[in-house]
């Protein structure tokens, strides 16, 4: 596979070959999911927005299926201390955002944030792009098999607080599900694992996964939790 490194104009692709059965569901959902099923904030029709990408990067644990996350450090200016996927900004060398650009992004961005060797990852789906009004980030979630995994861990502690992985089967145990409720009003879906609380846009695309891939269960969505207005 490619390395980010050795990736500036040159392809990088995507495969589906050799893929775990148990990724068949993503794949498909990657295939058929439209852009209203993700989310209902899409990117400006005028192209105002920042182009970026986000890694959802699954691999195989000691309890299965699991994803990669990290938590940024608190003292950033946007979204401080929340739980993410790895991704950023995309830069000029990565190349065209409409073409292959997103994927040589997250690939760098991962390897910048967690250390990640890109040379292990497979990338096999993009998902349809989204847009965080809070912001004006475009985003383009790019789906990737952890083939060959690698150590991870904080690089830049300025940026990242801890990288950590989530088994899938915590993300779909309904005990660990909840509704999140911000002060403006605006209610999402949330996860309590690892000893965080992912939600926001982060939740959004893996509730949204779990549902079309068919692995979600019955939660209670009358379980709250409260963010204050520094969220």
């Amino acid at each position: 596979m490619t390395r980010a490194s050795d990736t500036q104009g040159g392809p990088v692709t995507l495969s589906k070959e050799g893929l775990p059965g148990w990724l068949d569901p993503v794949v498909r959902a990657a295939e058929t999911i439209e852009p209203l099923q993700l989310s209902r904030f899409l990117p400006p029709a005028d192209g105002a927005g920042r182009q970026s990408a986000v890694l959802i990067l699954f691999g195989e644990g000691a309890r299965g299926p699991e994803l990669l996350l990290m938590e940024r450090a608190g003292s950033l200016r946007s979204h401080a201390g929340q739980p993410s996927f790895p991704g950023g900004a995309l830069d000029p060398e990565d190349g065209d955002p409409h073409g292959d650009g997103p994927l040589r992004a997250a690939l760098r961005e991962a390897e910048e944030e967690t250390g990640l060797d890109p040379a292990g990852v497979q990338l096999f789906g993009v998902l349809p792009k989204l847009y965080i009004p809070v912001s004006g980030f475009v985003v383009t979630p790019v789906l990737g098999w952890w083939r060959e995994p690698s150590p991870v861990g904080v690089v830049d502690p300025n940026e990242t607080a801890r990288v950590f992985t989530v088994p899938v089967a915590d993300l779909t145990d309904p005990a660990n599900r909840a509704t999140t409720v911000h002060p403006s009003g605006h209610r999402g879906p949330a996860f309590l694992v690892e000893s965080a609380l992912v939600w926001g846009f982060t939740a959004g695309v893996i509730d949204r996964l779990l549902h079309f891939a068919g692995w979600e269960r019955p939660w209670n969505r009358d379980r709250q939790v409260p963010l204050d207005w520094r969220s």
